[in-house]
């Protein structure tokens, strides 16, 4: 489990981003700081995204205050990826879903095994974020893809007939390719693999505009405008996730 959830992000990435929500349930207003998405009882305050965006903004090749609408566009982006893990993890609590400490521990463990002695811990202290942070925080990043694996692991089917079908699209012109000629099995399995991740990214974006349509998700227009210096760019920025704009 832990592997797919680190495909194509970093370690830390994957973990400090999303972190911000490792906390906010039931926060927002008592907490002495504005809310600025609010999923049910899951609030997001302006704190905990102009936090997760510092970190977005130390891993930057530029400096994104010199590229307006660079930065414009990454606001943006972070904006969308938080409403949807509130979804997400506000869809676990309806399911009834937790991790558990032994679940915890594996998945430490394995992350730690990749890194040579010491060398994890210094890693994380030059993120300047505690332990017990990120292990909460990887928690939050596990108990999401459990929601997924959950919801959608038997909607994807690979039969023998997509496996010909894509076969015959795709590579029965290049079968004398190195790549193609290896043994059938080498093929199938490769085969199986691009389609099954093929089918897991259509049933995925099915899944979650279905979340979008069934949860009350609001966004606090005069915070993000705040934000983003802009409410044009905070209109275009809502229309495609369905987000109710929340009125000051």
């Amino acid at each position: 489990m832990t592997k797919k959830i680190f495909q194509n992000m970093g370690l830390l990435a994957a973990t400090l981003i999303v972190g911000v929500l490792a906390g906010c349930a039931n926060s927002g207003s008592n907490s002495g700081n504005e809310p600025l998405i609010r999923v049910r009882d899951r609030v997001l305050t302006v704190f905990e995204f102009n936090e997760a965006f510092e970190f977005i903004q130390s891993a930057h090749p530029q400096d994104l205050k010199d590229h307006p609408e660079d930065m414009r566009n990454a606001q943006r982006r972070l904006l969308k990826q938080l409403a949807v893990e509130m979804i997400i993890l506000e869809r676990a609590k309806e399911l009834g879903l937790s991790i558990s400490d032994e679940e915890l521990n594996k998945a430490v463990a394995e992350i730690k095994s990749d890194y040579p002695e010491d060398t994890f811990e210094k890693t994380l202290l030059k993120t300047a974020i505690s332990y017990e942070i990120w292990e909460a925080r990887l928690k939050n990043r596990i108990l999401m893809q459990k929601v997924v694996d959950s919801e959608l692991k038997d909607k994807i089917v690979i039969t023998p007939e997509d496996i010909a079908d894509y076969y015959e699209r795709n590579l029965k012109t290049r079968a004398q390719e190195p790549e193609i000629a290896g043994s059938k099995d080498d093929l199938n399995e490769m085969i199986i693999k691009y389609l099954r991740r093929e089918k897991a990214e259509k049933a995925y974006k099915v899944w979650i505009n279905n979340l979008k349509k069934q949860y009350n998700i609001e966004i606090y227009s005069a915070q993000w405008e705040k934000i983003s210096g802009s409410p044009n760019h905070a209109d275009q920025n809502l229309e495609d996730l369905d987000l109710t704009q929340k009125p000051e």
